[in-house]
């Protein structure tokens, strides 16, 4: 049975005027995307009584969208440049399947306007803004040259070989493209020129297009953007603004709308400048206009996004739209009212990453065993239990959005469901939204795009204690099974009382050890554990009371199919959260068994770089070759997994003797990519 995407919070249809349709209807939807946005597209789809049919690579035959989708068409290949970004294969693929319109979705194809003229001129009904405007917003360059002569406000750009320390600091910018790629910040001139580089060959590598601009860094400036949605007949909304201001490698984690702490003035302002964008390249449909809000309050024009965005549901729950619905009814022909619907209240919006903020933002990947989140919530996701997350796309699990009267109460309702949801598999990055929308700087709505550069050290240090998730690991662990029989109960609880049972775990680099003593009925005895009484203990479920208060613990037990780990056992514990002086703390814990007897491991020689993740490299350092001399910190490879760039660097000052990667070559988890000798100390 397929498993629906996770959503609570259904989506509600503005009534457009009773204007007849200046196109055909539509009929049947392909969705050009895969994960999340293809099952989203889908559900309302379906909402309107359209056909579905989804587009896949090989690596996601099964993948949710596939499974959600009336029909389904393969791509060869793995490689998004072999299959969602051969837009004559998508084309190709849309005809046989007999639909009759194409939706891009975000991201891959959604913003080429060459893509947008075939699927008119194959007779296809494209669900997004006339060519001429994705075109004229394309290069952020040329977007802004535009954007002047309309009257928005600019930062003016800086010429990097005229810029001097006045100018710093500089953010340097991929003229196409999005999503961080090729984008650094400098505040050092002698590294302009090596950041100049990176960016161009990140830029290309990820869009086919080197450009590069430059432009002041405003630094604590805060990320505000403006909903726009606009029809063939000349009406254009402005549907309120968002805040996406904590973002992690200039890529957005934690957005809300409206965004908190404007003047009204302000906020009317990024309206009309938004809506006057819009009308200066005669959009049609959903798009986003971009702005950078100092902190003396000033705003500047970024860029704007003629596609649907990623936190699109928040505005959603604000006004109590379904924007798709809406896309797909403008494609139609329909006219919009001339007013938009009256907001009401605040919704947030987290985005979950299969990865590890602690470790410069380490993807992961591997089976997602479980995904459940608790709460009044909406829940968007491209994943069911048991799926598998891979080394090809994006690492986002799912977007989990709140919406509540005020924004104090949509925060505390987002945290409560994160904290206490089920995600078993992979590590996430679910602790740091945790603690990101508890941050004081967060509730008290001070927000810029600094944010986890100041903060993430504090966000992440400290794993919770799992002493508590320990015990019920060992407990369930030595329960025996409901139907067990006779003999087996009593051989599970032993009334040995010379030696105790002794089991170990480890969570976040911490071992625990466990000590009980079995007994011939009921739960058994714990040893150098105060405070704790055993209440029940099944294979699944163990109840203890902690210095008097009752608690439950749900056990899962699975084996790690991952990279070097492989074959361990994991086991995840999951209680309602417990407040420690006031203070909420995580109820979820990922544990691995200590095999009794050790396992004896083949052994890397010292100064050994390992691929920590499957990935693909993508640059090497200029004259690297072994008997090079390095020194600690020095990039030497750059792999690209999950559409982000990740350098390995020298783990010491040395020679490296050995270099076994090379450019674009594929490597898996735990590869060896070079050797490092360290320098003897004289």
């Amino acid at each position: 049975m397929t498993q629906q995407p996770l959503t609570q919070q259904p989506l509600t249809q503005q009534p457009l005027t009773q204007q007849p349709l200046t196109r055909r209807p539509l009929t049947s939807l392909l969705v050009a995307n895969r994960g999340e946005i293809a099952v989203r597209i889908f559900r309302t789809a379906r909402a309107l009584g359209l056909s579905t049919v989804a587009v896949h690579s090989d690596p996601d035959t099964d993948a949710l969208h596939v499974r959600e989708a009336d029909a389904a068409v393969r791509l060869p290949g793995a490689a998004p440049a072999d299959t969602y970004l051969r837009g004559d294969l998508v084309i190709k693929a849309a005809l046989a399947a007999g639909a009759d319109a194409v939706h891009p979705g975000y991201g891959f194809l959604s913003e080429n306007a060459g893509f947008a003229r075939e699927v008119a001129a194959a007779g296809l009904a494209w669900i997004g803004p006339p060519p001429e405007a994705i075109e004229a917003m394309a290069s952020k360059t040329r977007a802004k040259e535009l954007m002047r002569a309309a009257g928005v406000p600019l930062l003016d750009p800086v010429d990097p070989a005229a810029a001097t320390a006045a100018d710093l600091p500089l953010l340097l910018k991929a003229a196409a493209g999005g999503g961080g790629r090729g984008m650094r910040v400098v505040r050092d001139l002698d590294t302009l020129k090596e950041s100049l580089d990176a960016a161009s060959a990140e830029a290309a590598s990820a869009f086919g297009d080197g450009e590069v601009f430059a432009e002041p860094y405003v630094e604590r400036g805060r990320h505000v953007e403006v909903q726009i949605l606009a029809d063939s007949h000349g009406t254009v909304w402005a549907l309120g603004t968002r805040d996406c201001s904590l973002q992690r490698r200039h890529q957005k984690v934690i957005e809300e709308a409206p965004a908190p702490a404007l003047p009204d003035s302000l906020r009317e302002n990024l309206h009309a400048a938004a809506v006057a964008a819009a009308r200066a390249v005669s959009y049609e449909g959903a798009g986003t206009v971009e702005f950078l809000v100092a902190a003396d309050g000033r705003p500047y024009f970024l860029e704007m996004n003629t596609r649907l965005q990623v936190e699109h549901p928040v505005t959603e729950a604000v006004f109590g739209l379904d924007l798709v619905a809406l896309q797909l009814r403008v494609a139609e022909g329909a006219a919009l009212p001339l007013t938009p619907p009256e907001p009401a209240g605040h919704a947030v919006e987290a985005r979950l990453y299969a990865e590890d903020p602690a470790q410069d933002w380490r993807p992961q990947t591997g089976v997602l065993h479980t995904l459940a989140v608790p709460g009044q919530v909406r829940v968007d996701t491209g994943f069911a239990d048991g799926d598998t997350v891979g080394v090809h796309y994006d690492a986002m699990l799912a977007k989990v959005v709140a919406h509540a009267p005020t924004r104090a109460e949509a925060v505390r309702a987002l945290a409560h469901a994160l904290a206490g949801a089920r995600i078993h598999g992979l590590t996430t990055n679910r602790e740091l939204l945790v603690r990101s929308l508890r941050h004081p700087e967060f509730a008290e709505a001070r927000l810029d795009t600094g944010f986890y550069e100041r903060h993430l050290g504090s966000l992440t240090e400290g794993g919770p204690d799992a002493s508590l998730a320990a015990l019920a690991a060992a407990l369930a662990e030595a329960a025996p099974a409901p139907d067990a029989s006779l003999a087996t109960r009593l051989g599970g609880w032993r009334n040995l009382r010379s030696q105790p049972q002794i089991r170990r775990y480890t969570a976040a680099g911490t071992t625990y050890e466990v000590r009980y003593r079995p007994t011939r009925s009921g739960p058994p005895e714990l040893v150098d554990h105060p405070g704790v009484r055993v209440l029940a203990a099944e294979p699944g479920r163990v109840t203890l009371e902690v210095d008097g208060v009752r608690r439950m613990f749900h056990v899962k037990r699975t084996s790690n199919t991952k990279g070097a780990g492989a074959g361990a056992e994991e086991i995840y514990v999951d209680s309602p959260p417990a407040f420690r002086g006031g203070t909420p703390t995580l109820g979820a814990h990922a544990l691995t068994a200590v095999p009794r007897f050790a396992d004896p491991q083949d052994r890397t020689e010292p100064g050994s770089l390992l691929a920590p993740m499957p990935g693909t490299v993508v640059r090497v350092a200029e004259g690297l070759a072994p008997g090079a001399a390095v020194t600690a910190g020095q990039p030497l490879l750059w792999l690209e997994a999950m559409k982000m760039e990740h350098r390995i660097v020298s783990p010491a000052s040395g020679t490296l003797t050995a270099l076994h990667a090379t450019l674009g070559h594929q490597v898996e988890f735990g590869a060896l990519l070079a050797v490092v000798q360290e320098e003897t100390p004289a």
